[in-house]
């Protein structure tokens, strides 16, 4: 049997094709009796997204030794407006307990991560977790500790000048980088993944909203980010493998500040493209054409 593991059941199949048209890579195909089969090197084309897993009606389809009734069963309960006033109310938490999430809260977030969509599927991220109070003040301590060595050197290289954003704070002991958050999560990415620069933000971006949803303050902290990028020392620190490149990282810990209300922010900039504005553009350009062929 190949690596896929492809097994179709006969008597729940429908011939429906749902699972061989939804599939981008053309990975599967009709055999004589109409059953879904692996095309032609269609083995080497999956990327394991297991779309055929999850389309399929009836449940026929079984693929890498996962089956249909292991699935959970997608909801059909309408979340859209509570799903929108969680993204209303997200805040940037400043201001943390000095106190751990509770290890339940913090394992729904680690076990949500496993839907984490990545490009071409490149299912490679790692998650740096630092989940406990202390273990946060030991990795503070330690990047206080570099960020104080590259002060006192003085030879700031033009990567490095970001560091000097909170030289003064950080020389007094402030802390304005972690703002005493009990855990942090940094995202890394293989190097030459499809999208590793992007990747760990679409990832963080769920993170952020399910930790959200479970009553977590989140922080995006570029300044953190920084330091680990540049300090070679603070990526051996949390386990970063030579071929990953760390990205980007978040803050995680119990608010110590609960807003009451939505704000009122200024909308973005919407531009709609359609049919009609196209042919008018075209149009436009068209009389500049002439214009510039007659005066010119």
């Amino acid at each position: 049997m190949s690596k896929i593991k492809l097994v179709i059941d006969r008597e729940k199949c429908v011939q429906c094709g749902q699972c061989i048209n939804d599939c981008i890579c053309s990975v599967l195909e009709f055999d004589e009796n109409n059953i879904p089969k692996i095309a032609k090197d269609g083995e080497k084309r999956c990327i394991k997204c297991q779309h055929c897993l999850a389309v399929c009606p009836t449940g026929a389809l079984s693929i890498f030794g996962k089956n249909a009734e292991d699935s959970l069963a997608i909801s059909n309960k309408n979340i859209s407006d509570d799903l929108l006033n969680l993204i209303q109310s997200r805040r940037s938490i400043r201001q943390f307990k000095k106190e751990n999430l509770s290890n339940e809260c913090l394992d729904k977030i680690k076990n949500m991560l496993a839907w984490i969509p990545t490009g071409c599927n490149n299912h490679k991220l790692m998650f740096h977790f630092i989940d406990d109070i202390e273990a946060m003040k030991h990795f503070k301590n330690k990047t206080f500790e570099y960020l104080k060595k590259i002060y006192q050197k003085g030879n700031i290289t033009e990567e490095q000048k970001k560091l000097l954003l909170f030289k003064q704070e950080v020389l007094n002991d402030k802390d304005i980088i972690f703002r005493d958050a009990p855990h942090l999560v940094l995202v890394s990415s293989p190097k030459n993944a499809p999208c590793a620069d992007i990747d760990p933000v679409i990832a963080l971006s769920y993170l952020e909203l399910y930790a959200n949803s479970l009553g977590a303050g989140t922080l995006w902290c570029g300044f953190a980010t920084y330091c680990i990028q540049e300090i070679p020392e603070l990526q051996k620190e949390l386990k970063v493998p030579e071929d990953y490149k760390p990205v980007y990282c978040m803050l995680l810990g119990p608010a110590n500040i609960k807003y009451k209300r939505i704000t009122q922010p200024e909308k973005y900039k919407i531009v709609t493209y359609n049919k009609l504005v196209a042919k008018f553009d075209n149009f436009i350009q068209g009389i500049k054409d002439i214009l510039s062929g007659i005066f010119n």
